[in-house]
């Protein structure tokens, strides 16, 4: 019998290895989260501190209920965090991750948008 003189394949280095299935759903999940632009705006507008719904609704053009689904929607993911002061419901970012996120893929559509094209 002739023995085979390969030697197993050796693992791939750490920084090559795949990640586990779960980063890939929560993955999914944040862009499933971020797939409509009234959120992205949403994020874009808390990234420079925390607002009440009237201060949100100053920057973004919709009505009360619709944003109050959208913020309740990233509130519930825990993207957002949330806090009542008499009347008023002041939002703030509570995942900076999925504001990095967010503020490099706009960051790179804003710049492609500005270069003209080759």
């Amino acid at each position: 019998m002739h023995r085979s003189s390969t030697a197993p394949a050796a693992a791939p280095p750490e920084e090559e290895r795949r990640p586990p299935d779960e980063v890939f759903q929560r993955a999914a999940d944040i862009f499933r989260l971020m797939s409509t632009p009234i959120r992205v705006k949403i994020i874009s507008t808390l990234c420079h501190g925390e607002k009440n719904v009237t201060e949100i609704l100053s920057e973004i053009e919709t009505t009360q209920p619709n944003l109050s689904q959208h913020l309740n929607m990233l509130y519930q993911a825990q993207v957002l965090d949330k806090e009542r002061r008499g009347n008023q419901i002041f939002y703030r970012i509570n995942n900076h991750d999925v504001v990095a996120l967010c503020r490099t893929l706009c960051t790179q559509l804003a710049n492609e948008h500005a270069s003209p094209p080759r």
